[in-house]
C-alpha cells in the first residue's frame, strides 16, 4: 500500500501519504472489506460470539482478512499477494485520496458543507437492542435537510456511514465530483474473480 500510494501520489507530501496509509490500513478498512467480501459467513466462532453478532464484529472481520492475505501470500507468494491486495484496497485509496484533511467521512462532509455555506452538520442518533449487542442508526441533519443513514455497532461507526451517504447525496445535487462514485467505478473493474 505504501508503495502504490506513493507511486501514485507524488506530488503529496509524506505526512499527507502518511494519513491516506493510515485511512486505508486500519482495522475499520480491513473490515469493511471483509464484509464487503463476505469472510464473516466462513468464519468459525464459538456459541457466545455467534449469538453476539460476532459475525459482523469489526475486530473478527479485520483479522480474519488479515490471516486470508498472509496465508495468499505464504501459499501464492508475493506477486499474487500484491495482486489480491490491490484487487480489495485500490478502491479505498481512490475514495482516501479524494477526501478532505481528515481523511473520513465526517471531515469531508464538513468541508464540503463550509465550502458551499450549508452549515455544520449535526448528527442524529438512535439506537435499539440490549446493552451488550446495541445497534446505533444515525443521519445527518445540513442545512435544515435530512441526509444519509448510516447503522453501525457504536456512534462513530454510525456517523461515518451516515456522512459517507449525506456527502454522496449533497455533492450529487450541489453537483459537485463525489469520490464514493469513482471508487465504485474502481471496484466494479476490479470485481474479476481473484487467482487461485
Amino acid at each position: 500500500m505504501t508503495e502504490t500510494l506513493y507511486r501514485s501520489h507524488p506530488d503529496l507530501s509524506e505526512g499527507r501519504l502518511a494519513k491516506l496509509r493510515a485511512a486505508v490500513v486500519n482495522a475499520r478498512a480491513l473490515a469493511g472489506v471483509g464484509r464487503r467480501i463476505g469472510v464473516g459467513d466462513h468464519v468459525k466462532l464459538g456459541r457466545g460470539e455467534e449469538s453476539t453478532g460476532g459475525r459482523n464484529k469489526a475486530s473478527i472481520l479485520s483479522d480474519t482478512v488479515e490471516a486470508v492475505l498472509g496465508a495468499v501470500h505464504l501459499s501464492g507468494g508475493f506477486e499474487t499477494s500484491a495482486d489480491v491486495v490491490h484487487r480489495l484496497f485500490d478502491p479505498l485509496i481512490e475514495a482516501a485520496a479524494a477526501m478532505g484533511a481528515g481523511l473520513d467521512w465526517k471531515t469531508s462532509l464538513q468541508e464540503l458543507s463550509a465550502e458551499h455555506g450549508l452549515g455544520v452538520p449535526e448528527y442524529v442518533i438512535t439506537d435499539e437492542g440490549p446493552d451488550h449487542m446495541k445497534t446505533f442508526t444515525a443521519q445527518v441533519l445540513v442545512n435544515n435537510g435530512r441526509y444519509g443513514h448510516g447503522v453501525g455497532r457504536s456512534k462513530k461507526e454510525a456517523e461515518q456511514a451516515a456522512a459517507e451517504t449525506a456527502y454522496g447525496d449533497i455533492a450529487k445535487e450541489l453537483g459537485v465530483d463525489d469520490p464514493t462514485v469513482s471508487a465504485a467505478a474502481e471496484s466494479a473493474t476490479r470485481d474479476a474473480p481473484l487467482p487461485d
